[in-house]
């Protein structure tokens, strides 16, 4: 037995969060019986959302080389929107966000229990982005960044920061605040001109262009979690 809310999300019908939601309206059934939350249902047990059943998906599992000014998110009614760019019959969600203006390595799947793994804290999947500032960056500032940035929802936890020139670097963190690296950057006093996911764990973007996606082999699912 399982919470409804996990199956689903298990199921690639949507998030967890998105399921409570639907459960908290009254919308869900289970064999015919509007549930509440904290009810429970086994897979043999047919669930339906406003009447109608629903199925469990083929699991997907993407890589996305995310552009520039389009945003995170299932739909927008103001801008672009990652979906716009993706091609597939199965429903599927962004694991994690990245802001309008930042680029690169983007997950999606409609497996629930693959995207809590990633996105649960005490798992500290690191991600290193390549930021450019448009001042150079000096050992001082680096130093504060490793050592974590005080923001106004408390400290950042410590990063590792690798210098590729003056006012490029690459930076690896494990938090996934809203803009934390564009926040910390501004604490710090400088102006951020470009940032660019390229890691997630061990899995980097390879030959991935912006705009294009393709499915994760099993090596490659692994390589977010194994770290050295």
């Amino acid at each position: 037995m399982h919470r409804v809310q996990k199956l689903m999300s298990n199921y690639g019908y949507c998030s967890r969060r998105k399921a409570e939601d639907l459960i908290k309206e009254g919308r869900v059934e289970v064999n015919g019986k509007t549930i509440s939350i904290g009810d429970s249902a086994s897979e043999s047990d047919e669930i339906k959302i406003d009447g109608k059943p629903i199925n469990m998906e083929k699991k997907v599992y993407l890589i996305f080389n995310k552009p520039i000014h389009c945003v995170t998110a299932l739909n927008d009614e103001h801008h672009r929107t990652i979906m716009e760019y993706i091609h597939i019959k199965e429903r599927i969600f962004p694991i994690g966000r990245l802001d309008f203006n930042t680029t690169g390595l983007l997950l999606f799947t409609n497996d629930g229990d693959f995207a809590n793994k990633i996105m649960h804290p005490s798992n500290e999947i690191k991600k290193t982005y390549r930021v450019e500032t448009h001042d150079p960056l000096d050992r001082y500032s680096m130093d504060i960044i490793e050592r974590g940035v005080m923001l106004e929802d408390g400290k950042t936890a410590p990063a590792k920061v690798k210098e590729i020139k003056e006012n490029l670097i690459e930076l690896t963190i494990h938090e996934g605040k809203n803009r934390i690296i564009r926040r910390m950057m501004k604490k710090i006093g400088h102006r951020v001109k470009s940032i660019e996911r390229i890691r997630v764990g061990n899995l980097g973007l390879g030959n991935l262009k912006a705009g294009e996606y393709r499915n994760l082999t099993q090596k490659e699912k692994d390589k977010i979690f194994n770290l050295p």
